[in-house]
C-alpha cells in the first residue's frame, strides 16, 4: 500500500481552509461550462464560508472569501465574480522601504522630543510664555532624570542641560529654577477618609513594630490591646 504523506502532496495556497477545499477549487478548473463553473464557484464560497461562520459579521467578508477563492486557484479560474477579482501584481507588491532615523540623542534620560521643544522655543518671541515653558520643561526634566538614574539631580544640572539644549539661543530665568521642587518628595503618606478630607499619618510607639501597631482586639464587646509579655 502506497502511503500518502502531506509532505509529498502540493502545497496549499491558503492552509486554513484545508486540502479539501483546495481539491474542490482544483476541480472547478475541469469544469468546461461557464454556467455550471459559476453554480459550483457558488457552492464552493458557501463551504467556505461555514468553515468560519464567526467572522460573518465582519465588513467585506463575502469579497475576502471570493479573492481567497481565484487565490486558491493560482489566479486561473475563469468565474463570474460579484468584485473585482484580484491579480498577482497586486498582493506580490514590495512595501516601500523606510528610512531609518539617524539622528543621534544627547541626552536619552531626556528624550528627542524635550531638545525638539527646547529649540523650538528659540523662535518663540514672547517671552512670557517661553518663561512658562521653559519652567514645565524644567520639571519634567527632573522627573526624567530621577527615573533614569533614581536619584534627585541638582538644579544647575538642569540649567546647564538647558543652555546646552538651546545653544544658548533662550533667556533662562536661573534664580526660577533653582527654586524648583521635586515634585517625588513626599515626607508624609496622605490618607482620604470620607468626605475627601485628609487624614494625617498615625504615629507609631516606640517599642512596636508596624504590624503590633495596628492589632486591635476585641475580647466581650470591649477593646483591649495584646500586649507582649
Amino acid at each position: 500500500m502506497r502511503k500518502n504523506y502531506n509532505y509529498t502532496r502540493r502545497k496549499l495556497h491558503l492552509p486554513e481552509y484545508g486540502r479539501h477545499i483546495q481539491e474542490m477549487i482544483d476541480s472547478l478548473l475541469d469544469i468546461e461550462d461557464r454556467k455550471e463553473r459559476n453554480r459550483q464557484a457558488r457552492a464552493v464560497i458557501a463551504v467556505m464560508g461555514n468553515l468560519f461562520p464567526l467572522l460573518r459579521d465582519t465588513a467585506d467578508y463575502t469579497h475576502k472569501l471570493w479573492d481567497h477563492l481565484f487565490i486558491m486557484s493560482d489566479f486561473q479560474l475563469d468565474v463570474d465574480s460579484p468584485y473585482p477579482r484580484p491579480t498577482r501584481e497586486e498582493l506580490t507588491i514590495s512595501p516601500r522601504r523606510l528610512d531609518y532615523p539617524q539622528s543621534q540623542i544627547r541626552y536619552k534620560h531626556y528624550g528627542k522630543y524635550v531638545e525638539k521643544m527646547v529649540q523650538s522655543l528659540s523662535k518663540e518671541e514672547n517671552s512670557h510664555a517661553v518663561t512658562y515653558a521653559v519652567d514645565n520643561l524644567a520639571r519634567y526634566m527632573r522627573t526624567k532624570s530621577y527615573e533614569y538614574n533614581q536619584e534627585h539631580p541638582n538644579n544647575e544640572v538642569i540649567i546647564k542641560d538647558l543652555k546646552n539644549m538651546s545653544d544658548g539661543n533662550i533667556k533662562i530665568n536661573e534664580e526660577a529654577l533653582n527654586n524648583l521642587r521635586s515634585d517625588y518628595k513626599q515626607h508624609f503618606m496622605t490618607r482620604y477618609v470620607k468626605g475627601g478630607q485628609q487624614r494625617p499619618p498615625q504615629r507609631m510607639q516606640k517599642g512596636r513594630t508596624p504590624y503590633q501597631n495596628n492589632r486591635n482586639f476585641s475580647k466581650q464587646g470591649g477593646p483591649y490591646r495584646n500586649f507582649q509579655k
